[in-house]
C-alpha cells in the first residue's frame, strides 16, 4: 500500500466509527444493549460458566495502595457507571438552564411527579415489607427510574406520542434520579475522611474554574487532558473519602457549561454528551448491568424468591408505588393549580407514564447492590429489580400502545 492509499481506509473507519456512535446515541438501542447485557449475565450466571462468571465478578484488581484495590464488579459499579452519571448530571443541568425545568412552573410538574414517585414507593415498600427481616435494608431500592429503560421502551412502543410525552418522562426520570443519587450520598457514607474530600471539592472547583475559562474565536482552546485529569482526580478521592464515588460523575455534570458563547457551534455540554452517550448507552451500563444482574434462578432460589416478603415489596414498590407517587404528584400539582400537563398531553398518557416510571433498573440495582452486596439475598432483591421493572415495562407498553390508537383515532 503507498502513502496515498491510508487516508481512504481511515475515513471509512471513522464513519464506520460514527455511524455506530449515532446508533447508540438512540433510545431504542441503547435499551436494547441494556436488556441484551442482562439476558447475558443472567445466562452466564445460571450456565456452565457460572463459576467463571463469578470468579471473574469477585476478581480485585487494582492499587492498594490508593485504596482502589476492587473487585471487577464493584469497578462496574464505581468507576464505569460513573460516565452514567457524568450523562445524567449533563441531561439535569440542560433541562435546569435551557429546558423544561427552566421556569418554576414548567418545573413544578415533573418535581411534584417525582417527589411522589420517591415517597410513594418506599411507603408501599415498608407496608408490604413490615416487619420482615431486612426491609430497613431495602426500603430505598424502588425509589428510582431508570432513563434509558424507560425511554427504549416508550421510543419502541409509542413514538407516535405528543414529543410532550417524553419530554415528560425524561425530566422526571432525570429529577428522580437527582434524588436517588442524594439518598446514595446519605444511606451509604459510613465514614468521612475530611481531607480527601477536600481534595475532591478542590478538584471540582478546579473543573468549573476551567469552564470559565472562554477562548472566542475558530479555534477554540481544547484543555480536555486538564478537564479528564480532575475529573478522574475528584473521583479517586471522593472515593477516598467514603462518599461514593459516582456523585464525582454528577457534580461534573452540572458544573459543565450548557449555554454556548458567540462563535461555538455547541456548548462543553453537547458537546461532552455526545461523546460520552454512545460510551455510556453501549458499554459502561451494560457492563454494569452484566455483573449487577447476574442473579441465581435455581429452583431452591427461585421458591426462595417466591416467599420472600422483602422482595415482594420492592416488586410492589416498582410496579403500584411508582404509578400512584408519580401519577399523585402530577396530579397534586394540576389540582393546586401549580402546573398543568404539557400540550398535547392527555391525563391518560401521564397514567401510562406512571406506570412506565416502575422500570427501576440501573440505579435501583445499584442500591440493591450497596444495601445488600453480595449474596443470596442480593440475589433476591436483584431479582425483585428485575421482576418489578419487567412487570412494569410490560404493563406500560400495553397502555401506551393504547394511548397511540387513541391520539391517533382523535386526529
Amino acid at each position: 500500500m503507498t502513502r496515498g492509499d491510508r487516508p481512504a481506509p481511515i475515513a471509512r473507519t471513522r464513519t464506520a466509527a460514527a455511524t455506530v456512535a449515532g446508533f447508540l446515541r438512540t433510545e431504542t438501542i441503547g435499551g436494547m444493549i441494556l436488556l441484551g447485557a442482562t439476558a447475558a449475565a443472567l445466562v452466564a450466571a445460571n450456565g456452565p460458566f457460572a463459576g467463571a462468571y463469578r470468579m471473574v465478578r469477585d476478581a480485585e484488581v487494582g492499587p492498594a495502595a490508593l485504596h482502589l484495590h476492587l473487585s471487577v464488579g464493584a469497578w462496574a459499579t464505581d468507576g464505569l457507571l460513573t460516565l452514567f452519571f457524568v450523562v445524567a448530571g449533563l441531561e439535569l443541568k440542560r433541562e435546569l438552564v435551557v429546558g423544561e425545568l427552566r421556569t418554576v412552573r414548567q418545573a413544578l410538574l415533573p418535581v411534584f411527579a417525582a417527589v411522589g414517585g420517591m415517597v410513594v414507593p418506599v411507603l408501599v415498600a415498608l407496608a408490604v415489607g413490615a416487619g420482615a427481616p431486612g426491609i430497613g435494608d431495602a426500603w430505598a431500592v424502588p425509589v428510582a427510574t431508570d432513563i434509558a429503560f424507560a425511554l427504549a421502551v416508550l421510543a419502541i412502543t409509542a413514538s407516535a406520542l405528543p414529543p410532550s410525552v417524553r419530554v415528560f418522562l425524561l425530566s422526571l426520570a432525570v429529577v428522580d434520579d437527582l434524588g436517588a443519587i442524594l439518598l446514595i450520598a446519605v444511606l451509604f457514607t459510613a465514614h468521612l475522611a475530611v481531607l480527601p474530600l477536600l481534595g475532591a471539592v478542590a478538584a471540582l472547583l478546579g473543573y468549573a474554574g476551567l469552564q470559565r475559562l472562554r477562548i472566542r474565536g475558530r479555534r477554540p482552546h481544547r484543555l480536555w487532558p486538564a478537564y479528564l485529569v480532575l475529573g478522574v482526580l475528584a473521583w479517586a478521592l471522593l472515593h477516598a473519602s467514603g462518599i461514593h464515588a459516582t456523585l464525582a460523575g454528577v457534580a461534573i455534570g452540572l458544573l459543565t457549561r450548557v449555554r454556548p458563547d458567540p462563535g461555538e457551534s455547541a456548548s462543553p455540554a453537547e458537546r461532552l454528551e455526545h461523546r460520552l452517550q454512545p460510551v455510556s448507552a453501549g458499554f459502561c451500563v451494560p457492563l454494569f448491568a452484566f455483573f449487577a444482574a447476574g442473579v441465581a434462578l435455581s429452583p431452591a432460589a427461585l421458591r426462595a424468591f417466591a416467599t420472600d416478603r422483602v422482595a415482594w415489596a420492592v416488586v410492589a414498590g416498582l410496579v403500584v408505588g411508582k404509578t400512584l407517587g408519580v401519577l399523585g404528584g402530577a396530579g397534586l400539582a394540576t389540582r393546586l393549580r401549580l402546573a398543568r400537563l404539557p400540550a398535547g398531553m392527555h391525563r391518560r398518557d401521564l397514567a401510562a407514564v406512571s406506570v412506565l416510571a416502575g422500570c427501576g433498573f440501573t440505579v435501583s440495582l445499584l442500591i440493591a447492590e450497596l444495601s445488600f452486596g453480595v449474596g443470596a439475598e442480593a440475589g433476591r432483591i436483584k431479582a425483585a429489580v428485575l421482576t418489578g421493572s419487567l412487570i412494569a415495562s410490560l404493563l406500560a407498553a400495553a397502555l401506551l400502545r393504547r394511548r397511540v390508537r387513541a391520539h391517533r383515532a382523535r386526529s
